[in-house]
């Protein structure tokens, strides 16, 4: 990770420190794929060494987050679904909403390759492929971010894949990891950020 997205992380949690009601601590909702990457791990103790507020992360998916802060759960939220963010600060329940990293998408699965999409550059076309074949497909199904791309880049390809829910499309309501040992478990393709 780059030195400014360090720094801007930092600067962000700086921030948002002065909107909290208190001046020990601050709740950070978090995208369950920030918390395993180990960039707390990295980034909080220096915060708090320098500003003497506790962090405490709450790691869950974007739309449980957003629903989190919307109760007043949070002081800062660092999820990845822009749309959803920008309806947050529209409504008034956040003030300032800004791009602070960025990750991609990419689909992976069996070694088998039964839908025959290892290599495809077109994601629409790797989708449609594999719910053509009905492989099996495991989806966080959980509201996150990642989720989220993932419904529109079915959208796009024009399949529904909840239609399917149970049979090849297997929802498993569950974070990035969980969902990437499902679906090595069940020999399925799944959608995840790197």
């Amino acid at each position: 990770m780059r030195l400014k997205h360090i720094t801007a992380c930092i600067l962000a949690l700086t921030v948002a420190t002065g909107a909290t009601a208190q001046d020990t601590s601050i709740i950070v909702q978090s995208t369950t794929s920030t918390a395993n990457s180990g960039l707390y791990d990295h980034l909080l103790p220096i915060f708090q060494d320098a500003s003497g507020i506790q962090v405490n992360v709450v790691a869950v998916g974007t739309g449980q987050a957003i629903r989190n802060a919307q109760n007043c759960d949070g002081d800062v939220l660092l999820v990845h679904a822009k749309p959803s963010e920008e309806m947050f600060v529209a409504k008034g329940y956040g003030t300032i909403r800004t791009d602070l990293m960025y990750n991609d998408f990419v689909i992976v699965g069996p070694e088998a390759d039964p839908a025959g999409v290892a290599g495809m550059t077109n994601v629409q076309a790797a989708l449609a492929k594999i719910a053509e074949s009905e492989a099996l497909f495991a989806s966080r199904g959980d509201d996150s971010g990642t989720h989220k791309k993932e419904l529109s880049l079915w959208a796009r390809s024009g399949v529904d894949p909840t239609a399917a829910s149970g049979t090849w499309y297997r929802e498993t309501g569950s974070g990035m990891g969980a969902t990437l040992n499902a679906g090595i478990g069940m020999g399925a393709y799944v959608m995840t950020d790197r």
